[in-house]
């Protein structure tokens, strides 16, 4: 759900938030650590442009394993993490360790879940690809078996498992792109929370600032070529200058390809972009 503001302000005028439904509650303290230091440096050279600290939170730990097999674990809150699009659910599992996972639309609290070989291919529930229905949807997707969950786990994502192929499954992802898992990997049933994020507006450039992200200036707004960006100069009649756009550093950009794992590509049945006649 979308929430709208009255133009009080020009920061509230385009404002929409999300609104979520979670549980007032602080996080659980065994589960959170404090990231220090600053963020996109290193030694304090800038290796990451555009990004900052932003407001102080706390990050929640969170298990993309789900690998504590044929224990049963009730869900005690749903909460919010500052750090992730979807709600996050805390689990309170029958030997007494809880753990976060991420939140599912249609996780409510008081529900049981299970992970491992013979689970319910119900929402919560993690179990191999080989036992899921065609059909279905699933997120925190392994990509190697016992790695943990690598593939969607942004606000609203799932996987569409489309068919199978001796040991591999077919999966959908959000991207369009088709790609094949091993069918011993595990992964989560269920689209994830907060569907609507897509559709969220800042309003405003300070809480951009209070997200952690830095200002970001176009090549063709600076002045230099040789030293601020190959893009700069005048560009009222020759765009940027030159035939393709390129980054700060004169690497081509926009449109390019930057896939480099050639070891992988037997696992792509079909490709996110068309090829190109």
């Amino acid at each position: 759900m979308i929430k709208t503001y009255k133009p009080t302000s020009s920061g509230q005028r385009q404002r929409k938030t999300l609104v979520r439904v979670v549980d007032k509650v602080r996080p659980l303290k065994s589960k959170t650590v404090s990231l220090v230091g600053p963020s996109g440096r290193n030694h304090g050279y800038i290796t990451s442009r555009h990004k900052e600290r932003g407001a102080r939170k706390l990050y929640r730990l969170i298990d993309f394993k789900r690998n504590k097999f044929g224990i049963p674990a009730k869900v005690v809150t749903i909460e919010y993490d500052p750090y992730r699009g979807p709600n996050i659910a805390l689990l309170s599992y029958r030997d007494g360790e809880k753990r976060y996972i991420l939140a599912p639309e249609g996780l409510e609290k008081g529900m049981v879940l299970l992970s491992g070989t013979g689970s319910e291919a119900t929402v919560g529930n993690t179990l191999p690809l080989a036992e899921v229905p065609l059909g279905s949807q699933v997120h925190n997707i392994e990509v190697n078996p016992g790695a943990g969950g690598k593939l969607v786990k942004g606000a609203g994502g799932y996987g569409l498992l489309q068919a199978r192929e001796g040991d591999f499954v077919n999966i959908k992802l959000p991207s369009g792109e088709v790609k094949k898992f091993r069918g011993d990997c595990l992964a989560t049933m269920g689209v994830l929370s907060n569907q609507d994020k897509r559709n969220t507006q800042l309003g405003k450039a300070g809480r951009n600032r209070h997200l952690g992200n830095r200002p970001h200036v176009r090549g063709v707004a600076m002045g230099d070529p040789s030293g601020d960006h190959p893009h700069a100069g005048k560009y009222g009649k020759s765009g940027i200058g030159r035939v393709a756009p390129v980054s700060p550093w004169g690497w081509k950009t926009l449109g390019v390809r930057t896939r480099k794992r050639k070891h992988t590509d037997y696992t792509i049945v079909k490709r996110r972009v068309k090829k190109r006649s």
